[in-house]
Order: C-alpha cells, then structure tokens, then sequence
C-alpha cells in the first residue's frame, strides 16, 4: 500500500541559505494506474515488463506474480496483435481470481489503434509510442514539410488517437506517452533532427490533443539508449512543459541499457541523475536480463537517493591499515544476518578514529576497538564490548532487545 512520504528536511545552512540534504521532487499531478498512484508527492513508482509471449496465458500470470510478490508495482506486457490484446483480459482475470489485481500495462505500437482500443477494456495504463502509433510515409521528395502537410499529418494522428483517448477517459485508466530515441516519427526527425528537442515536440504534440479532449491522466516517458541524450530530453520536458503549466508526471528510463554491471551502472547513471533534480515518479532499469533483476536495481537507486527505504542500509568504511579485523568478511556476515529486515540503517566500522563519527546517523553500528574484541552501538551510545567471535550474535541481540527484529 502506497503511503505519502514526509516532507524534505532542511538539515544546515550556510551564510543562513538552507542546503537540503534531501531531494526536493518536482511537483506532479497525481495519475492512478489501478492501485497505485504515480506522481502527486507518492513515493517513486517500480515497474518492470515480462518477456512471455502474452498468447501464453499461465506463463504471463506466472512471470507477472513474480515480479509483484518481489515489489514491482506496475507491469507491463506487450500486445503486438489483436489476438494478444484480446488475451489481455483473461491474464487480468486470472490475475484475480489465483492471486489479485496487479496493476497492469499494455505496449502499444505499430498502427495501434484497433489494439488500443481492445487493451484499454483490459488493463490499468496504456502506453502509445508516438514514433510509430501513425504510420507516416517518408516523403518520396525527401523535402521539407509545409506547414499544411505537418497539420495534416497532425489532423490524422488526432483521428487516430482520440478513440482511445475517449475511452480512456471514460473508464477512468491512465495513458503513457512513450517517446523513444530510436524511433521518432519521420517528420519529428526531418523538422528538429534525431535531437532531444524531437522527442520533447513528439510527445507534446500528443498532450495537447489529449488536453484538448479534456483527458489529463497521463505519464509521459522519454527514453533514449544513450544517458546524456536521456537526461537532456527529461530536462527539456520539464523546461517545456513548465513553460506550458503541465503537471504531467515523468517515467525515467534508459532503453536498452544492456546487461551485467555496466547495464546497471548506465540505468544509474541516467535514472540516478534525473531523480537526484527532483525529476521523475516512476522508473523502470531495462536490462537484457531476468525481469526479476531489475527490481532490485530500481530499489538501490531509490535507497541511495533517500527516496524510498525498503532494506537496511549498510555503512561501511573502505578498511585501511587501522583496521582491526577483515571488515569484507564481517560486513559480509552481518549482512547475511540481517539484509532481510526492513528500515535500519547499519553500520561496520573498522576502527574507533572514523568509527563513531562516520556512523553517527546508524541505528547501530560494529565497531573495531582493540584487537579481539568489538563495541556495539546503538545510534552514538556505546552499548556494550564483546569478543569479535560473538559480534553478529551480540548485535542481533541488541537489534531483539529493542523490538526491531523479524525472523527471516
């Protein structure tokens, strides 16, 4: 269950200027997607994508339960049929019935409109990709456009899209308009290039004929494989739309980040930025991996940044010649113990000259003070000295004596 989260704390000031110590997010309106709200101050939303054929009932309801009981909130599937949109409403039921109703969205692509409309009786969210939604036909003369073919081009995306709108908009569901890089709309790259400013003018050309419709239930996402093309098209989005008074809630994403450690050092690296601004309210890490290997990649951007707490967080020192006993293997130990608990901040200090300092903010905290033996500390309190043998017991002791402790 979503909860709203507290209110940033200025922590110090300089020269009487307050410095945040925490993130300041942009304001959104809120957009529902099932059970969940995305944007209006609600806590950054996790969404991953299953990679089943969607024809494959079982297994999608299956991949789709394994990311929700792992905390992905919104799931995406792909519709590239007809057939598979029609499917869509058997996963849902389904869903229902065996496990519950698990917020879904359905991706939309190529000439969507027919699976558009089917989806949207379907699922929570659609999301259209502007690049391909309308097939535009390159200009045989390879000239520019004129004013009058842009706006016909435009008066056929309307058409097209306001079906759907409608429907949505009756139903009460959300739409994601998702620009990609990789597949801007002919005229899009003719005009401004395969540049941010593309993206940004693809996606609020369709806003506007969505506002127009008096349907505002929108996420907009603008995702490119490149980090510095990604970041600079958010950033351009929310110049823009700040410009236009929207409100509209942001999806952050690299596509097609790859896999392994530098897939999740280049989702970082862009989602990361962006959310450190105080831009974005849902993000997905792409990787070309398990689903299930995202969510906990989205959850450590979201840890790191203090924007949501959802596992201990672990401080520790990078160890040095005062070090009193092999840190690595000890904050492996005390890890393995305690990374199932929820909420605590814990630290593993290797001596008494950064020790209490250092860990200052810790719920508890391990630390080397003599050969042998090791302090435990509950905030700056020194509770007690023990034997380094009995260090992770003492310390789960401590955490039990305080009412802190679940049973993995």
């Amino acid at each position: 269950m979503q909860t709203l989260p507290n209110a940033p704390q200025t922590a110090s000031t300089l020269d009487s200027h307050p410095i945040e110590t925490a993130i300041r997010r942009r304001k959104t309106r809120p957009v529902k997607v099932g059970n969940i709200t995305i944007g209006g101050g609600y806590p950054v939303v996790v969404q991953s994508m299953i990679n089943e054929d969607t024809m494959d009932v079982e297994g999608s309801v299956a991949a789709i339960r394994r990311l929700h009981e792992i905390g992905c909130e919104i799931v995406r599937v792909t519709v590239p049929s007809l057939s598979h949109a029609k499917t869509l409403g058997d996963i849902k039921q389904r869903l229902i019935d065996t496990y519950q109703d698990v917020p879904l969205v359905a991706d939309v692509h190529h000439n969507g409109m027919k699976i558009a409309l089917e989806v949207a009786k379907h699922v929570d969210k659609v999301r259209i990709n502007p690049g391909l939604y309308v097939f535009e036909k390159p200009k045989a003369d390879g000239g520019e456009y004129t004013q009058a073919e842009f706006d016909q081009i435009g008066d056929k995306i309307r058409a097209t899209l306001e079906p759907l709108v409608v429907s949505l908009r009756e139903q009460g569901k959300a739409m994601r308009i998702g620009v990609n890089h990789g597949s801007l709309a002919e005229r899009m790259l003719f005009t401004y290039g395969d540049t941010p400013e593309g993206m940004v003018e693809s996606a609020l050309e369709f806003i506007k004929i969505c506002e127009s419709l008096d349907f505002r239930n929108i996420v907009i996402s603008l995702k490119a494989s490149r980090v510095p093309v990604m970041i600079a098209a958010y950033r351009l989005m929310v110049r823009r739309m700040d410009q236009l008074g929207m409100d509209y809630p942001l999806h952050l994403g690299v596509t097609e980040a790859g896999d392994g450690e530098y897939g999740r050092i280049k989702s970082t690296a862009g989602i990361g930025t962006l959310l450190a601004d105080g831009i974005g309210d849902t993000i997905r890490v792409s990787l070309t991996e398990a689903p299930e290997k995202e969510i906990p990649v989205c959850y450590s951007i979201l840890q790191a940044l203090g924007l949501r707490k959802t596992m201990v967080e672990y401080v520790a020192c990078p160890s040095c010649g005062r070090t009193l006993f092999n840190l690595e293997e000890v904050l492996h130990r005390v890890r393995e113990a305690t990374q199932h608990l929820t909420g605590l901040d814990i630290a593993v200090m290797g001596c008494i000259v950064n020790g209490p300092g250092e860990m200052a903010d810790a719920d508890y905290g391990y630390v080397g003070k003599q050969p042998g033996y090791i302090s435990l500390y509950r905030g700056r309190e020194e509770i007690k000295k023990v034997p380094e043998s009995q260090g992770v017991e003492e310390l789960i002791d401590l955490i039990k004596a305080d009412g802190r402790w679940i049973d993995p």
